[in-house]
């Protein structure tokens, strides 16, 4: 069974068993579609949970699982990933891809120099970034279609508008 990570959990929010929810998905409401949880935390467990509610709150999202009724309980879960079934989620569209299909593909830039390996995602203000790993550094390019130039994910590969001396 392969899981997709849509979000994590973030600080205790209120006395009721509220959460602050940090999404990935776009937009960050589609994370709410989701009732059936798999919560992955630091320690490599995984743990099936329920949406029992959630809501926009400012920027975000905040969300309640069932079971979960007060502060301490909610904050026993802070930091755990958000995780769902690769089959239940929709087909991507043409030049949209999901960040998991990504990761661990090789990168070079529009000159043919590599750049490594994609790593994992950041998400910022100004979008996703994509953390190329090459030795003991790392790489962050916009994961926006300015600097994808292609992605080939038969050969597992992508190509980046990115100067190697950003590295």
């Amino acid at each position: 069974m392969e899981w997709v990570t849509l979000g994590r959990l973030g600080a205790p929010y209120g006395i009721k068993g509220w959460l602050h929810i940090e999404s990935h998905t776009d937009p960050k409401q589609a994370l709410l579609e989701y009732r059936d949880w798999m919560l992955k935390f630091a320690s490599g467990e995984r743990s099936p949970r329920r949406l029992a509610e959630g809501r926009a709150h400012g920027e975000g999202l905040v969300a309640r699982i069932e079971g979960v009724t007060d502060r301490n309980a909610a904050a026993l879960l802070t930091g755990a990933r958000i995780e769902v079934q690769r089959e239940q989620l929709p087909a991507p569209k043409k030049n949209e891809y999901y960040q998991a299909d990504l990761v661990g593909m090789q990168v070079e830039n529009l000159q043919g120099e590599s750049l490594g390996t994609v790593s994992h995602f950041v998400d910022s203000p100004g979008g996703a970034l994509m953390v190329i790993a090459r030795d003991r550094q790392e790489v962050w390019v916009p994961a926006h279609p300015r600097h994808l130039k292609k992605v080939d994910l038969a050969a597992r590969a992508i190509v980046v508008d990115w100067p190697a001396g950003e590295a």
